[in-house]
């Protein structure tokens, strides 16, 4: 069956240039974006609760964006004035770079990991003496707490914000040929939003091995997995497939 629609569970991209514009335009495809989930901070009150005292860390871990506000937030609430010489170990150059927007980068001390946190870790390792702070939602990969704990340094984990289903209640007579995932919490919120809901010629997109697992285990059939050699990118793999079967 050939694809005319396709719902993206994920925000509209910002730039106007995006992937999905040149796939739009060449296919002749309608793409559709909404957040299957959406994050909601925790309130500071939350997080005393969890006994995180901000004074008491030399440094920050960050593992994404919401990570980054939600830590600056929760200082805000507490009123505590984050020290200049806070040090601040960051996945991924984009994290680093958002981090722009609360201090000035270039007079502190950020370190960078190349991509996974794996790569963070070697870094991490030099610094014994820090005591850490994991500013996180209340879904964490099992490869942080696991990775932090064999590196034997002195670390907290604090719930900032967490991950909530979205309600999608208006979609509920609406279809589309291929429907894209790029986590486990939006298989859960497909199933949450439509208990009842049933493949039949719907087509799965999904994104990254533990989504594919989540919604296999859901018992979805994925036809569009991603990333491969071949499509590294969602929006390749969706081209890749729509150039297959509209052409026949």
């Amino acid at each position: 069956m050939k694809v005319k629609t396709i719902l993206v569970s994920q925000p509209a991209p910002k730039a106007e240039n995006s992937p999905y514009s040149d796939l739009i335009e060449k296919q002749k495809v309608k793409i559709d974006f909404r957040p299957f989930i959406h994050v909601e901070g925790v309130q500071a009150k939350e997080v005393r609760a969890q006994k995180i005292d901000l004074k008491n860390y030399t440094a920050i871990i960050l593992t994404s964006r919401n990570a980054v506000d939600h830590f600056f937030r929760i200082a805000e609430e507490m009123r505590f004035t984050v020290p200049d010489d806070m040090k601040y170990f960051c996945e991924s150059e984009a994290v680093a770079y958002y981090l722009q927007k609360y201090v000035v980068y270039r007079k502190r001390k950020i370190y960078v990991g190349e991509k996974t946190f794996g790569d963070l870790a070697k870094i991490i390792k030099k610094y014994k003496d820090e005591k850490f702070l994991l500013p996180s939602s209340d879904k964490l990969k099992d490869i942080v707490p696991e990775t932090l704990n064999d590196l034997g340094v002195k670390w907290d984990r604090g719930i900032f914000y967490r991950t909530v289903m979205s309600d999608l209640s208006d979609l509920t007579d609406v279809f589309y040929d291929v429907l894209v995932f790029f986590s486990p919490s939006g298989i859960d919120s497909l199933f949450k939003n439509f208990p009842n809901f049933q493949q039949n010629n719907t087509r799965i997109a999904a994104f990254g091995d533990s989504t594919i697992k989540a919604a296999t285990d859901a018992g979805l059939k994925i036809n569009i997995p991603a990333p491969t050699p071949e499509t590294p990118s969602m929006t390749m793999a969706l081209e890749k497939y729509i150039t297959e079967v509209n052409k026949k």
